[in-house]
């Protein structure tokens, strides 16, 4: 089997990034039902063998612009774009649902902006109703929220919003279906003689200046290979894996696992490994919890901070912050994303869990997931 072959059979998690040219038909501007049905087999497929999938979907503009009337217009003002993303949102999900329904699986969407995946309470927000919708057997169906959106707060292209969504929910496979199959030494529609690159290990110099020169015009959306290159940055720097591969061909993921060209640039670590790294090193601790010795040793194994084992907290933090764990003589154990502010944490510290939702009229769980902890000082 292929490198993309293997890449794709192998992975637990996977979000694939579908934009606007592959689900919505140009000429009469609807959901193209003929793709979308034959893609949905292949996710049903990918499910049936144990695999989760998330979809990061463009298509509300597109679809709301044939609804409200607007599909003569060459552009449209930011206000004319955000009403028919929100008229086209319900049209982009009947859709999923519809594609989806008779393999007996659900849809469900889920609204960004780049706030909720760089602000770490929102992250670890809409990370938990991705995890909850994946557990119920359900597939979130991801879109930038443009009805909201500013320039501000905008992804810039939906294939880096793909790829902080698999950062998010620690996927090990990001698939970037494009009008292409994948990278070449230059750009094959200008030059015969371009050869494809079926792995990359490493996005060096080397790499990023094919994109970014001879593949500058390859890829649809607003930025062509060269933020499908950056978007693969993002997710092997998170230990996810990245496949470019040419979307338009009926049961694309079928025809990746029979041979067809792709391309995949390898993860760096794995998912697990990258973001215990990233809490360890990359953040900046904004408090302090002191555990007692059980807690402590339980950290060490691998289990959750439980309420019942702090015995003081230093703030002030928010929910979502990083900060650091130690035990009773003051050695640094652990580091990790606090589920509570310190308001919070101060009243249930000590407290068993069955106690925390009486305390303060809900519960997030541990005061730090074990998922979410890099232990050692």
């Amino acid at each position: 089997m292929s490198a993309s072959g293997g890449a794709l059979t192998r992975a637990k998690r996977i979000v694939f990034k579908v934009g606007s040219a592959l689900l919505v038909d140009a000429a009469t501007g609807a959901a193209d039902r003929a793709w979308l049905d034959a893609f949905c087999a292949d996710l049903a497929r990918l499910r049936a063998r144990g695999q989760q999938v998330i979809v990061v979907s463009s298509g509300a503009v597109a679809l709301g612009r044939r609804r409200l009337g607007l599909t003569g217009r060459k552009s449209l003002t930011l206000p004319e774009k955000q009403a028919a993303a929100a008229a086209g949102q319900s049209v982009l999900m009947r859709a999923w649902e519809e594609a989806l329904e008779p393999h007996g699986v659900g849809a469900a969407q889920i609204l960004l902006t780049r706030d909720d995946t760089e602000v770490r309470r929102r992250w670890l927000n809409a990370r938990a109703t991705a995890e909850t919708l994946i557990a119920l057997n359900v597939v979130p169906v991801v879109n930038e929220n443009d009805t909201v959106v500013t320039e501000e707060i905008r992804y810039g292209d939906n294939d880096r919003l793909a790829a902080r969504v698999a950062q998010m929910v620690g996927a090990d496979l990001l698939v970037l279906l494009s009008d292409i199959d994948g990278l070449y030494t230059a750009d094959p529609r200008r030059d015969p003689s371009a050869t494809h690159i079926e792995r990359v290990s490493e996005i060096t110099p080397e790499i990023a200046a094919m994109a970014e020169g001879a593949n500058a015009s390859a890829g649809v959306g607003t930025g062509g290979m060269a933020t499908k290159i950056a978007a693969a940055r993002i997710a092997r720097a998170a230990g996810c894996a990245t496949l470019i591969t040419l979307g338009s061909r009926p049961a694309p993921l079928r025809a990746i696992e029979d041979g067809a060209l792709a391309t995949v640039i390898e993860a760096g670590a794995s998912p697990a490994a990258a973001y215990k790294a990233w809490i360890a090193g990359s953040l900046a601790p904004q408090g302090w919890l002191t555990v007692d010795a059980g807690a402590a040793a339980a950290l060490v194994n691998g289990k959750s901070l439980l309420c019942a084992g702090v015995r003081a907290v230093e703030g002030p933090f928010d929910k979502g912050d990083a900060v650091r764990v130690r035990d009773e003589t003051g050695r640094e154990v652990a580091r990790g994303l606090v589920r509570y502010d310190s308001a919070d944490a101060h009243r249930i510290a000590g407290l068993r869990s069955d106690a925390i939702e009486a305390e303060l009229g809900f519960t997030e769980g541990p005061m730090i997931h074990a998922d979410d902890l890099a232990v050692g000082g």
